[in-house]
């Protein structure tokens, strides 16, 4: 039975575990400090442009792990997140960010995006008022939960919009390479400096072992994030193995080329399922799809199939998830697709 149920069932790349083998028995400084680990960063700040000394990168070891050790930093014990009723922090980190003791405050939304109106409604909800937590930092995603994908001029206005009202702007990037490899898409990882306050790059989800890299753009953000870090219990002794993974993601393209084959494999399946006359829970040139499906039809692809059941639509349809990876043969989609 193969597994579309996510982007991390296998392994790694063959090229990034070669190059831990390779670096197996070097003596590193731990913490991070090693020279992967410093190299890394210094591919990834090459690939953002600008002053390469005007971001700071960390490397961490999940999502979760990124998303409540960044936001209990940026914020004060009085300040809330914002974000999507779809977004990770508020559904799937049980309760990661709220137990830091920062509330997430959602807006509902049927695309997974976040707009200037949508935090407008938050923020006249939450006014300058002591008696309520205040509305400090925007969170996206990108691509979404469900699939979506930021354009520049949508990012552009949330940009401006939160510069505008003092707020900050972070992006859960855990598929972020999907979404900057994504067909028609028009935003690259040096808008993301120029746009964010702070954004991760995420490993785990595209080829990586584990981890995930930190940018913090925001000079106000970087001071002491390393005792955030150890604190959190996220500052790896053995820094060395995230390191080496970004080193042979940023080396070259590996990083785009491998979201650019999961988000090929996503779209074959995506067109045959509108060929065969269905549709989709969301429009999505990702590599995650939501296709809305008949009940009975679910269920024979069950057997053969893994996936998510997504949401139920009505009586007799739901919509699913299907997810592709770097690893996904174009073989087992071809396969996959004589099911319609």
């Amino acid at each position: 039975m193969y597994s579309f149920k996510n982007d991390y069932a296998e392994g790694a790349h063959p090229r990034i575990l070669q190059a831990m083998a390779d670096a197996n028995m070097e003596q590193s400084e731990g913490y991070g400090l090693d020279e992967h680990s410093l190299a890394a960063a210094q591919l990834i700040r090459a690939r953002l442009g600008g002053d390469p000394d005007g971001v700071d990168v960390h490397f961490l070891c999940g999502g979760t792990q990124t998303n409540l050790t960044a936001i209990s930093a940026f914020l004060r014990p009085h300040e809330a997140a914002v974000a999507t009723n779809t977004a990770h922090i508020f559904v799937h980190e049980t309760g990661a960010v709220e137990a830091t003791g920062h509330k997430v405050l959602t807006v509902p939304s049927t695309d997974g995006k976040l707009s200037p109106d949508g935090i407008q409604k938050v923020l006249d909800a939450h006014p300058n008022d002591e008696h309520m937590v205040k509305p400090r930092l925007v969170k996206i995603s990108n691509s979404t939960e469900i699939g979506s994908v930021y354009t520049l001029k949508e990012l552009e206005d949330l940009s401006r919009f939160c510069r505008e009202k003092k707020l900050l702007l972070y992006a859960d990037g855990a598929r972020l390479g999907s979404a900057l490899a994504s067909k028609g898409g028009d935003v690259t990882l040096a808008d993301m400096r120029r746009l964010m306050d702070a954004f991760y790059i995420g490993g785990t989800k595209n080829g990586a072992l584990l981890g995930e890299a930190l940018v913090i753009v925001n000079d106000a953000l970087k001071e002491d994030f390393r005792y955030h870090i150890k604190q959190k219990g996220a500052l790896m002794a053995k820094g060395k193995v995230l390191g080496i993974q970004f080193e042979e993601l940023f080396r070259d393209d590996l990083f785009f080329d491998l979201a650019r084959h999961a988000n090929a494999m996503a779209q074959i399946i995506a067109g045959a399922i509108e060929k065969a006359g269905y549709g989709f829970l969301t429009p999505s040139p990702s590599n995650q799809i939501f296709p809305i499906l008949p009940n009975d039809l679910i269920e024979r692809l069950q057997k053969n199939w893994a996936f998510y059941v997504w949401s139920k639509i009505d009586d007799g349809r739901s919509s699913i998830r299907l997810v592709t990876s770097w690893a996904t043969k174009e073989e087992t989609v071809r396969e996959f697709i004589k099911e319609f």
